[in-house]
C-alpha cells in the first residue's frame, strides 16, 4: 500500500463498488438486476412474526433426528419460498430448534397453519359393511364395561333388556339386547355413517386414546370426513377403513390447483377451487393394478388422517391422475398444493412461541434509529471539526464513506439490517472515529517534539496503524464469534459490526493517508490544521 498506484486503485474500488451498491436506494428505474439491490429490513423493522419450532425427534435416534431436523428446515423453507414471504430467516436453533422470521407477513394464521401442517397424502379402502359392523360391534362391547372412562357417551347407553326365554324351554335365551353406545354414537348418513358436529372433538380424542384404539379390530381404524363450511351444525361423516395405505403421497409426481367449471356437471367442482394431482410412473402403475383388481370398492383419499373423497371404483384408471376436492377456499387448496409438492416433515413439529410485531412498530424502530443514527453521526462530525480543525474534515469524509460502504454491503450480500444491527453500525462509526482520534493524537505529539508536517504524519500513521490493527482485530474476532454462536438480532449486530470494522480500518489508514498525501501535504507547509 506504500505505492502510490495501488492505494488509489484501491480507494477508486472501494468508492466505485459502494456507489453501485447505494445507487438503488436513491435512483428510480434501475434494470431489474440492479434494482433489486437494496437494504432489507428485519422483522424489527418491517413487520411481521417470528416463531419458534421445536422439532419432536425423542422417538429417533441421534443421527435421524438431525435429518429429521434438517428435513424440517428445507420442507419450511420451500413452504414459504411457494408462500411467497419476501427475505424469510430460517436457522437452526441448538439441537432440535427452528427459527423462523416471516418480515412482512399479514396472514399470521394462514402462515402458522402452513408450517407445521404435515398433509399426509394417503389412498385407503373403505371397510366393506361386515367389516364395519365387526368394528362397532367391538367398540359397543368395550364400551359397555368401560363407560366410566368415557362419562360423556353416557346419554347414549342404553340398558340391555331383559332376557327373554321360550315357555316350552324355560333354561334357552331366545334373543337378548346386548346394550349399545357405539352403535348410538353414530349415526346413519346417505353414504355411510355419521357423528353430529358437537361429537366430532370427543370422537378425535377417543382415536387419540391408545386404550380405545386397541380395542378396534386390527387392520381397522376410524376417520372423520371433512367439516362442512356451508353449515358449521352439519353432521360430519366418519369412515372405518383400512388402517393400511395402499398408497402414499411419495408416489405423487406433481399437484396443482385447479378451479372447476360452472359446466362440468360435477356439483363438487363446478365453480370451486380444487386438487389436480398426477402420480409418478410407478405409482400409476400401483394406482392402475390397484383399481383395476377392486371394482365396486370405495377408495377413501385422505390428507391429514381426514377423508376429503371416498369414490366408488368404477374402472380401471391408468395414468394415475386424479383430483381432490371438498369444501375448500381458494388459499386452503393453494397451501395443500405448496404442502404436497414440497414433502412431508420427517417428525411433527410444534409451535413453542410465537412473536407478532406489527408494521406501525417497525415504522417506528425505523424513525427511532434512524434519528438516533443522525444524531450520533452530526455529534461526531462537530465533535472533530471543534477538536481537529481541517484534520478533522477529513476525518469526516472518512465517516460518510464508511457509512456508505455499511449500507452497501448489506445491499449487495442481502443482509437484512435490524434494530440491533443499526446499533452496530453506530458503533462501528464510533470505532472509526477512535481509529482516527489515535492517529491525530500521535501526529499532534510528533509535531510537538519538532517534526515537520510530513515526518509527523508518516510517524503518526505508522505508530497509530499498529495499535489500531490489535483494536478493531480483537473486536472482529468477537463479532465472528457472536454471528456464529447468536441468532436474530444478535446476528443482524454482529453483521453490521463486521462490515463497520472493516471499513473503518480502510478508511482511516488508507483513505485518510491519502487525503493527507493530496491536500494537506503539499508544497512546503510547516504547520497543518490539527
Amino acid at each position: 500500500m506504500n505505492k502510490i498506484s495501488w492505494r488509489s486503485a484501491s480507494i477508486l474500488v472501494f468508492i466505485l463498488v459502494t456507489a453501485f451498491f447505494l445507487a438503488p436506494m436513491v435512483i428510480p428505474n434501475l434494470p431489474e438486476w440492479w434494482g433489486s439491490k437494496k437494504i432489507k429490513l428485519g422483522l424489527d423493522l418491517r413487520g411481521g412474526m417470528q416463531i419458534l419450532l421445536d422439532v419432536d425427534t425423542s422417538k429417533l435416534n441421534a443421527e435421524q433426528g438431525k435429518d429429521a431436523v434438517d428435513n424440517a428446515i428445507e420442507v419450511i423453507r420451500n413452504r414459504i419460498d411457494q408462500f411467497g414471504v419476501a427475505e424469510p430467516s430460517i436457522q437452526k436453533i441448538g439441537e432440535n430448534r427452528i427459527m423462523v422470521q416471516l418480515p412482512g407477513v399479514k396472514d399470521f394464521d394462514r402462515a402458522r397453519s402452513l408450517i407445521g401442517k404435515t398433509a399426509m397424502l394417503e389412498f385407503k379402502f373403505v371397510a366393506e359393511k361386515t367389516d364395519a359392523d365387526k368394528v362397532i360391534s367391538a367398540l359397543d362391547s368395550y364400551l359397555q364395561s368401560n363407560l366410566s372412562r368415557y362419562p360423556k357417551l353416557a346419554e347414549y347407553y342404553k340398558p340391555a333388556a331383559p332376557a327373554k326365554t321360550d315357555p316350552a324351554k324355560p333354561d334357552s335365551v331366545v334373543s337378548t339386547d346386548t346394550g349399545k353406545i357405539f352403535s348410538n354414537f353414530i349415526r346413519s348418513g346417505s353414504t355411510g355413517a355419521t357423528i353430529g358436529y358437537e361429537d366430532a372433538d370427543l370422537l378425535t380424542a377417543m382415536m387419540k386414546d391408545t386404550t380405545f384404539t386397541n380395542n378396534i379390530p386390527t387392520g381397522f381404524t376410524i376417520v372423520l370426513g371433512q367439516e362442512n363450511r356451508e353449515d358449521a351444525k352439519a353432521d360430519r361423516e366418519i369412515y372405518i377403513i383400512h388402517e393400511n395405505a395402499e398408497l402414499t403421497g411419495e408416489a405423487l409426481d406433481y399437484a396443482k390447483v385447479m378451479i372447476g367449471s360452472a359446466n362440468s356437471g360435477d356439483p363438487s367442482t363446478a365453480n370451486k377451487p380444487y386438487i389436480s394431482f398426477k402420480l409418478n410412473k410407478e405409482g400409476a402403475r400401483s394406482f392402475e393394478s390397484l383399481t383395476g383388481n377392486n371394482i365396486n370398492r370405495r377408495l377413501a383419499i385422505l390428507l391429514d388422517d381426514i377423508v376429503y373423497a371416498a369414490p366408488v371404483i368404477k374402472d380401471r384408471i391408468p395414468r394415475g391422475e386424479g383430483q381432490i376436492s371438498g369444501n375448500f377456499t381458494l388459499d386452503e387448496v393453494r397451501d395443500l398444493v405448496i404442502v404436497l409438492k414440497t414433502g412431508n416433515l420427517k417428525a411433527p413439529v410444534t409451535e413453542e412461541r410465537t412473536i407478532i410485531v406489527g408494521a406501525s412498530l417497525g415504522s417506528d424502530s425505523i424513525k427511532s434509529g434512524a434519528m438516533a443514527g443522525l444524531i450520533g453521526l452530526m455529534a461526531i462530525f462537530l465533535f472533530m471539526l471543534i477538536l481537529y480543525k481541517g484534520s478533522g474534515v477529513i476525518a469526516d469524509i472518512a465517516l460518510l464513506l464508511n457509512a456508505g460502504f455499511i449500507g452497501a454491503m448489506l445491499a449487495a450480500f442481502g443482509a437484512s439490517l435490524t434494530l440491533p444491527g443499526i446499533a452496530g453500525a453506530i458503533l462501528s462509526v464510533g470505532m472509526a472515529v477512535d481509529a482516527n482520534v489515535l492517529i491525530y493524537e500521535r501526529i499532534k505529539e510528533e509535531l510537538a517534539n519538532g517534526k515537520t508536517p510530513r515526518n509527523a504524519v508518516d510517524t503518526g500513521f505508522q505508530r497509530a496503524s499498529i495499535t489500531i490493527w490489535d483494536s478493531q482485530l480483537t473486536t472482529l474476532i468477537a463479532a465472528v464469534v457472536l454471528y456464529n454462536i447468536g441468532s436474530g438480532p444478535v446476528r443482524g449486530f454482529a453483521v453490521t459490526l463486521t462490515i463497520g470494522i472493516i471499513g473503518s480500518m480502510f478508511t482511516a489508514i488508507v483513505v485518510c493517508r491519502a487525503m493527507f498525501e493530496s491536500f494537506v501535504l503539499t508544497g512546503k507547509k510547516k504547520s497543518i490544521s490539527i
